[in-house]
């Protein structure tokens, strides 16, 4: 891992599991086996950075927990709880043409039809039926808003995204 490599933050480890070194795994991935194929995991245990590999992971319940190469007893496991997991940005894979990666949104500029600007996407929110952009809006707004919520639904609300040009166009209304 070089210092100047973006990292993206995949899960996080839980408490351990069992007294052979397993541990718990929440990930941050679309589905939770998801995390177990990027190689290596970078942990960010307290503030000290290592690299470490998985050795196997099974699911568990509603869970999945694994054993990582070099942890071998419920200590040692139990030192690493809450270290977050982190993957080199070249790791993800490529999306189809109409995805995208919450990460490459976040920063983006959102436009109306009608040439308003509506704010910059400060973050997401996944309600189930549909994500939400979640757009903070200019201090300066006309509408006097703060914050905007706009259903991520492409073709209906969301009608143009250009990551190059860090703008996402929208039908929406600047006073809702």
């Amino acid at each position: 891992m070089t210092n100047n490599q973006e990292m993206i933050v995949v899960g996080k480890l839980g408490s351990a599991y069992g007294i052979r070194g397993w541990v718990k795994v929440t990930a941050f991935t679309n589905e939770q086996e998801g995390i177990f194929a990027y190689s290596p995991w970078t942990l960010n245990v307290q503030g000290a950075v290592r690299e470490i590999k998985v050795l196997e992971w099974r699911r568990h319940g509603s869970g999945v927990v694994c054993r990582l190469d070099g942890v071998d007893d419920r200590n040692e496991a139990e030192r690493l709880t809450n270290a977050e997991i982190s993957i080199a940005a070249d790791q993800l894979q490529d999306l189809p043409e109409d995805e995208f990666y919450w990460r490459d949104l976040v920063g983006c500029e959102v436009v109306n039809t009608k040439g308003y600007n509506m704010g910059e996407v400060s973050g997401l929110l996944e309600t189930g039926s549909n994500d939400v952009l979640e757009v903070k809006a200019k201090s300066n707004d006309a509408f006097g808003k703060r914050e905007r919520l706009i259903p991520f639904v492409t073709g209906q609300f969301v009608l143009e995204v250009d990551l190059a040009g860090k703008q996402i166009k929208v039908d929406w209304d600047p006073s809702f």
